[in-house]
């Protein structure tokens, strides 16, 4: 499986994060490297016409960036040249090492979808320590899979991957993988959206032992169905609802699985409770529908490696929620702010809006839109909706679509020119907004942006952090100190 290189020149295109561990990798492994970025200075290569130019190189094999869409220059020149294109993920599969102690590498259990993968690997990840493995959530977010892939100490990957990354990825054979959702999104990188879910899909290729899919969304079973599988490998759906056989699901407030109990056809084993998930819930109390749905699809997967259905109700219970995502930030005038500054797109706002109770959310909402429309969000969405702040580039897409199915609901824009920070004009306007509710009707003012934030942030993160240090600022000392999504220290 420790594949070498030696004598084999390899460009690696794109030094960002996985960039640089694949480079690392391949040196170690013999490869004559060659690097591309027309950002980075320490890259051997910065203009590509003048890499094209040269024959990239001599190139054997292209590693590329997950930033770097099909159409561009360099993986056209590579696609005519007859010069493969691997992504990082694939050179991970390529050089795997064996586990101490173990038979052969570590398993990957993979994860994908247009919302929630990294909480759905964190949650595994979890619920995998509590059962006793050495494990690592790896990918898209945190240590790329190549560093891990080589990491004869663990035991079992939690894999988040991307739509970028398993576009050029084709021999992975997870033990377990999971689509969590599909809508629109990165359609200017994909082409369309048929080519965005056929990329997504390519996650079960090979799959091993279970394929997870969301049993209400038809476009992730499909996905399953496509797929070539290893004999043995079953599909398994998560619901909200009462699960049949073959599924996880909720019956009341307990997680059961007929997935892969032994009982299966006349009875469901319990996973755990939504108590089990209260730090996850929002300033009502209550855990976003999401949320659950996550936790279903992690329980699937850890119990497709093997893992008894208490270790998943442990993991689920140790699982701390990540920073920016429906955090309560503080508290001022009995008012609620909650940043979700990871709703990036409409699918992620439209789950966090569903989250809170009908007219008590002013939503803080715009940034960098990303060609995206907006109508079938405020449609399903606008009975959530007490007011609206617009902030970043792109708000006419917003804007327009309030308009539209929304007109009876204030807005109020902050102007991208102006001096006065961002978020500290939007604080203020949606306190305003929030203003005046009957006793009784909790308020949340709630980030949740569905747009990217490199219009006027360095990253969702710092978008987050703007807007708790606004709220802090309005409220004084009440509002200093974040909270996490159930309100508690």
């Amino acid at each position: 499986m420790d594949a070498r290189f030696d004598g084999r020149t390899v460009l690696v295109a794109g030094l960002g994060v996985s960039g640089r561990a694949a480079a690392q990798v391949l040196a170690d492994r013999g490869a004559r490297v060659v690097t591309y970025d027309d950002r980075a200075p320490e890259a051997d290569a910065h203009d590509v016409a003048v890499l094209v130019a040269d024959g990239l190189a001599g190139a054997d094999l292209v590693v590329a960036s997950p930033g770097l869409p099909p159409h561009h220059a360099l993986l056209v020149a590579a696609r005519e040249r007859d010069v493969p294109v691997w992504s990082e993920v694939e050179l991970a599969w390529h050089v795997r090492v064996p586990r101490d102690g173990g038979d052969g590498p570590a398993p990957w259990l993979a994860v994908t979808g247009t919302n929630g993968k990294t909480t759905t690997v964190g949650m595994l990840e979890s619920i995998l320590r509590a059962a006793g493995r050495r494990t690592l959530a790896v990918g898209n977010v945190g240590t790329p899979v190549v560093l891990a892939a080589v990491d004869p100490a663990l035991d079992v990957l939690a894999v988040e991957l991307s739509s970028f990354q398993l576009h050029h990825t084709s021999s992975m054979s997870a033990q377990a993988a999971a689509v969590l959702n599909v809508a629109p999104d990165h359609l200017d990188w994909h082409g369309s959206l048929e080519a965005y879910a056929a990329d997504k899909g390519r996650i079960y290729e090979h799959a091993q032992v279970a394929c997870v899919y969301d049993a209400n969304q038809p476009v992730t079973e499909r996905l399953v169905r496509d797929a070539d599988v290893v004999d043995g490998c079953v599909a398994v759906g998560f619901t909200l609802g009462t699960p049949a056989v073959g599924q996880v699901g909720l019956v009341d407030d307990v997680l059961v699985d007929r997935g892969f109990a032994r009982l299966r056809h006349t009875h469901a084993a319990e996973l755990g409770t939504l108590a089990d998930l209260a730090q996850l819930a929002g300033p009502g109390g209550v855990v976003p529908p999401h949320v659950v749905r996550n936790a279903l699809a992690a329980a699937a997967l850890a119990l497709a490696h093997g893992v008894e259905p208490a270790h998943v109700r442990d993991g689920l219970r140790a699982f701390a929620p990540g920073a920016h995502r429906i955090v309560t930030v503080g508290r001022v005038d009995d008012v609620a702010y909650v940043d979700d500054s990871k709703a990036t797109n409409a699918h992620a706002a439209s789950a966090s809006l569903a989250a809170f109770e009908p007219g008590s959310v002013v939503w803080v909402a715009g940034g960098l839109a990303k060609g995206a429309e907006f109508d079938d969000l405020v449609r399903e969405r606008r009975d959530r909706l007490r007011g609206v702040v617009l902030v970043g580039v792109d708000r006419a897409p917003l804007r327009d679509a309030l308009a539209r199915h929304a007109p009876d609901v204030p807005v109020f824009e902050v102007d991208a020119g102006d001096t006065e920070p961002v978020m500290d004009r939007a604080v203020t306007a949606a306190r305003r907004l929030a203003a005046g509710a009957p006793e009784g009707v909790p308020v949340t003012v709630l980030l949740a942006p569905a747009c990217a934030s490199m219009d006027q942030f360095a990253s969702y993160a710092a978008r987050g952090d703007a807007f708790a240090a606004a709220v802090h600022r309005l409220g004084g000392d009440d509002a200093g100190q974040e909270r996490r999504a159930d309100g508690a220290p």
